[in-house]
């Protein structure tokens, strides 16, 4: 039996504030249990518009509905709103998650501040972010958090060694194939990456025919074999406009005979033998916008 672990990214107010309590009703309707990756300082959604003159941009706008999936009033946040602190406005549905019994860890301290600089920031600047979110991670939920989900799958060499330096097991930061053991400069990382394998909704709808009444369907067809998979959705779309596609996607799943887990239940019941060990890297994924953290190949 596959297991499929799924990964919720939550990176906006709006998304922990409605779509996380939609998510976990979902879940607990099919009995399932998943990870949540949370924002937890600044929603800056609004400065994300600083994106548009990135080759391919308009073209995943234009296909996902934005507007409609994030609310105007998210896209404004930082622009003609001020930034609401997500953490402090609402810590209560991120406890409620850990109440239900899913599993918590971080995605970000502010998500656009990072997906649109880690790549080239220092040391300095990278640890201060992320020890900003776990900080206010242990402030919430009183303590340590277990794992870590980059913001856009977006990494740098000195992130990689935090995530050592916190003694996490394992984290889910770029995309790939299978579960690998990162290096930087031909030195092993002591964590493990469960890449993200399967495309996301939002990478899938508006490409050969593809729309939210078949996106399930043209999932359910890359998972009809007894490969192990890390599905990444958002508490935006999944938790929102798209939230009946992903339950008839459960539901397909559930028929194709998968476990569907948190990643720390993949994690610990991986296969036991040598994971492969492959530098950092970089790469482009069909349907999203920029580079990526990705599984050299």
């Amino acid at each position: 039996m596959a297991r499929i672990a799924l990964k919720v990214d939550v990176d906006t107010l709006r998304g922990t504030r409605e779509g996380v309590p939609r998510l976990l009703e979902i879940f607990e309707r099919h009995g399932v249990q998943a990870t949540f990756q949370f924002s937890l300082g600044p929603d800056h959604t609004g400065w994300a518009l600083r994106r548009a003159f990135r080759p391919g941009f308009f073209s995943k706008v234009a296909r996902t509905s934005v507007v409609a999936h994030y609310g105007l009033k998210t896209l404004m946040y930082g622009v003609l709103l001020p930034a609401p602190d997500i953490g402090r406005a609402a810590a209560d549905p991120m406890r409620a998650t850990r109440a239900a019994g899913h599993e918590c860890g971080i995605h970000t301290w502010d998500h656009v501040v990072w997906q649109d600089n880690v790549r080239r920031r220092d040391a300095s600047w990278t640890r201060r972010q992320m020890q900003m979110a776990f900080d206010r991670f242990v402030e919430i939920f009183g303590e340590a958090p277990a794992t870590h989900g980059a913001a856009g799958w977006q990494m740098n060499p000195a992130a990689l060694a935090q995530i050592d330096d916190w003694g996490m097991a394992y984290a889910s930061d770029g995309r790939g194939v299978e579960p690998y053991v990162p290096s930087v400069d031909g030195k092993p990382c002591r964590h493990l990456q469960l890449p993200t394998t399967l495309a996301t909704f939002d990478e899938l709808i508006g490409v050969d025919g593809v729309d939210e009444s078949n996106v399930d369907r043209a999932l359910l067809k890359g998972t009809e074999t007894d490969r192990h998979q890390v599905f990444t959705l958002h508490a935006e779309l999944e938790g929102g406009l798209l939230a009946p596609a992903f339950e008839r996607l459960l539901s397909g799943w559930k028929a194709q005979g998968h476990a569907l887990v948190t990643m720390g239940d993949f994690y610990r019941h991986l296969d036991a033998g040598q994971r492969p060990t492959m530098p950092f890297a970089w790469g482009s994924v069909t349907g999203r916008s920029g580079e990526l953290m990705v599984q050299p190949r």
